[in-house]
Order: C-alpha cells, then structure tokens, then sequence
C-alpha cells in the first residue's frame, strides 16, 4: 500500500494480527535495498508480531522527496509507528538499516520494547577494513574506481550504479555463487541520487559511539564471521558500547546471516525477543 509519510508517500507492507506487537524492519543500502530483504526475513514473524517494512524514502519505489538524511529517514520510522497506533515496538535494522535503527533509538529510547541490529557499524571506521578487503579478496578483482564511485557516492547515474553494485557484490556472501550475484544485480531498485547522498552526505560525518549509551531497550547484534563491508570488529563495538547489549556471531555467513544461515538466525532473533518479552508487549 502506498502511505503518505511526512510529505513522501511510502510503499509499505504489513503482515500478521492488528493487535500483536508491531515490529518494524529497516532495510539497508538507500537506494540499493527495499523491503524485499526485510519481508523475506521477517514475514514469518508475522506469526507472533505485526511486521511491517517498507521502501524508505528515496529507495525500492517510494517516492523520493529529499532530504536523504537520517534525521528524516528516522522521522518516517516514527511517523510509521504512529500510523500503526503503537506506543512501543521492536526494530530492526540491517546494514545502513542499522545506522537508522540505532538512531532511532538514541532519539526514542522510551518508543522500543527491543532492538534487533544486523552487519551494521556505529561511525564510518568500517570503510577502512571493507576497502582492505575488497583489495585484497581472492575472489575477484575489484576495479578500484567503482569501488571509489560506490562507496564514496560519486555514481553518475542508475546505471552506473548497478555496474558499481554487481562489481562488489561478488564479496558479500559466505559462499560465491556468480549466478546469485546476477539474480541480485537484476531484483535490484536503483536510485543513484539517493545512494550518492547517503554515502557523499551523510556517511562521512557519521559517528554515533558516544551516544550509544543512550540505548535503554535489550539490543541484540548479530552479524556473519566473513561480513567484508562492517566486520564483527564494528559489532563488538556496538554490543560494548550499548548496555546490556548482547553479540551473536554467525560463522558461516558474510553480510547476510539472516539469508546464509536463515533458520538460526531466525531462531536466535525469537528467542531473544522472547526472553525479553517483546512478543508480549502490545501497543
């Protein structure tokens, strides 16, 4: 369904019982990601939670008002949770997801019942370690510029976008399947004004470490042993940095354990939020 959210009208989906515990998913990369990734891995959630994901603003087929900042992009979050009439829910946030989930949190700490973080990173160390990894990965060879033109947010135009995307995505994944790697390149949205802002703007100047401490609700981190672009070292921050929080490493994944190893992921994420009481909690 299409939702008018703070001026931008949202692509947005919405499963199980109106009256369990809302979850929210975030998905990551702006105008890479959509809510395909979150939908896949949170519906059967819709078991037990009201899941909701949507295209964010600039991103999938949302309507792309500017601007791209994360002040805005956790202000729609906000503006979700209101449309869906809760006072308290659980999010999720995977990869640049995960910038936005925790900001969220730092902002409206009394808002979550929980916080569900995945492959993601509290300040922008992480491009070091990725651009390491990229230049020195065995499996293909990256070409330097459109690793410089993605990374940085200088892509010309969407379809530059998608020749910089399929030249990294050979790193993502535990296991290198070329053919995936093209079935991803195709599925994909491409907003390059979006991606350039997010990764030109927004990602040079992010650092949230010191307000972690701010997060009150129970976090769970999770993220693969091979993740290239935000290593467990970016994780084991976080968890440190956030009370209470806890660290689940999942050692035969890269940046998507929630896809690579799916039915423990998905166990490990229930069972915290059971032991919590999150999927007790209604709005």
């Amino acid at each position: 369904m299409r939702l008018p959210i703070n001026g931008n009208e949202l692509e947005v989906e919405v499963f199980g019982a109106e009256d369990a515990p809302l979850l929210i998913a975030h998905h990551g990369a702006p105008g890479l990601g959509s809510r395909a990734e979150p939908r896949a891995t949170f519906r059967p959630f819709a078991d037990t939670f009201r899941v909701l994901v949507f295209d964010a603003r600039g991103s999938g087929v949302s309507e792309g008002r500017p601007p791209f900042t994360h002040e805005q992009w956790v202000a729609d979050v906000d503006a979700l949770r209101q449309w869906a009439g809760a006072e308290r829910f659980v999010l999720a946030g995977g990869s640049y997801g995960g910038f936005i989930a925790m900001e969220y949190a730092i902002r409206h700490p009394e808002r979550l019942t929980a916080l569900v973080l995945r492959d993601t990173s509290a300040d922008h160390e992480n491009e070091k370690a990725a651009r390491r990894n990229a230049e020195t990965s065995t499996r293909v060879k990256i070409d330097p510029d459109k690793l410089d033109r993605i990374n940085t947010g200088r892509v010309r135009d969407d379809d530059d976008l998608r020749d910089c995307w399929r030249e990294i995505l050979p790193l993502y994944d535990h296991v290198y399947d070329p053919a995936a790697v093209e079935a991803k390149v195709e599925a994909t949205f491409y907003r390059y004004e979006t991606h350039n802002h997010a990764f030109a703007v927004n990602q040079p100047a992010y650092d949230i470490k010191a307000d972690l401490h701010r997060i009150t609700c129970p976090t769970l981190v999770t993220v693969g042993r091979d993740d290239w672009i935000t290593p467990v070292a970016s994780s084991r921050t976080i968890a440190d940095l956030i009370p209470d929080a806890r660290l689940v490493v999942f050692e035969k994944s890269g940046h998507s354990p929630q896809v690579e190893e799916a039915e423990l992921w998905r166990e490990t994420v229930r069972d915290f939020l059971r032991e919590v009481g999150a999927d007790e909690q209604r709005s």
